[in-house]
């Protein structure tokens, strides 16, 4: 079961939500976040997001 997190280093640049809309999303406070529950099918885009975020903010275990 793998799991999407956003880090407090996050700069609320969007290239996450860009990549993976399907599990991140930017909140009223203009920083992302991870949808809950398992990835299933959105693994590799989330590490596809992780791999693009420019200060390392997102962890996919």
């Amino acid at each position: 079961m793998a799991k999407a997190t956003v880090l407090e280093t996050c700069i609320g640049c969007g290239a996450c939500v860009g990549i993976a809309p399907e599990v991140f999303e930017l909140g009223d406070d203009g920083l992302a976040f991870a949808v809950e529950g398992d990835l299933g099918a959105n693994e590799e885009a989330a590490k596809e997001a992780a791999a693009a975020c420019p200060v390392e903010a997102i962890v996919v275990e």
